[in-house]
């Protein structure tokens, strides 16, 4: 291998006495090795993100399995439903973070369109937690102001998550109707 190396360097030099470009084709040359490592850290640490991403998400899967099987056999309140729909809103936003990261794997590009969709999906699953938490704060008969005020602030964290649902949602339909156009890098010449 070092020898290789050595017969390599010798050419070059010898390339570079006869042709006053050769500097760049060197440097045209470790720009490419050093792109093929980077990429291939890159493919890996993605990869590592993967596998972690999919054992996150099949364990609280499993958790909202659990969830559901005791709210089943002990006949509990609805609480326990929407603990579980909770969780099964964060197995979806990680499946879905999971899909950027394989489509980033696979044309080491970074699409917008996924991370819209989690933070859709994130919005809702804030507007459900708030509203549990509004029919447990109204079904108390008495009203103190510390539960005014925060009735008052659950309604406009409602507001803003609505509008922010509306305007993640019109973001993704308006990617699926103009889709990027992939830039087309110069011919060098």
């Amino acid at each position: 291998m070092l020898a290789n190396r050595q017969r390599e360097n010798a050419s070059l030099a010898g390339a570079r006495a006869f042709f006053p470009g050769a500097d760049s084709m060197v440097e045209d040359r470790i720009r490419r090795h050093f792109d093929y490592y980077l990429g291939k850290a890159e493919v890996a640490v993605y990869s590592a993100l993967a596998l972690l991403l999919a054992i996150t998400a099949l364990v609280t899967l499993a958790t909202a399995g659990r969830i559901l099987w005791s709210g089943l056999s002990h006949w509990t309140d609805a609480a326990q439903t929407l603990r579980v729909l909770n969780e099964l809103l964060v197995v979806l936003m990680l499946v879905e973070i999971l899909h950027t990261v394989r489509i980033s794997i696979r044309s080491h590009v970074l699409v917008t369109e996924p991370f819209l969709v989690v933070g859709l999906i994130a919005s809702i699953r804030r507007i459900l937690v708030i509203s549990l938490e509004m029919a447990t704060l109204t079904k108390e008969a008495t009203w103190s102001n510390e539960g005014a005020s925060i009735f008052r602030s659950s309604m406009i964290e409602l507001g803003l998550l609505g509008a922010l649902v509306f305007v993640l949602v019109f973001s993704i339909a308006l990617l699926r109707r103009y889709p990027a156009v992939p830039k087309e890098t110069p011919s060098p010449g």
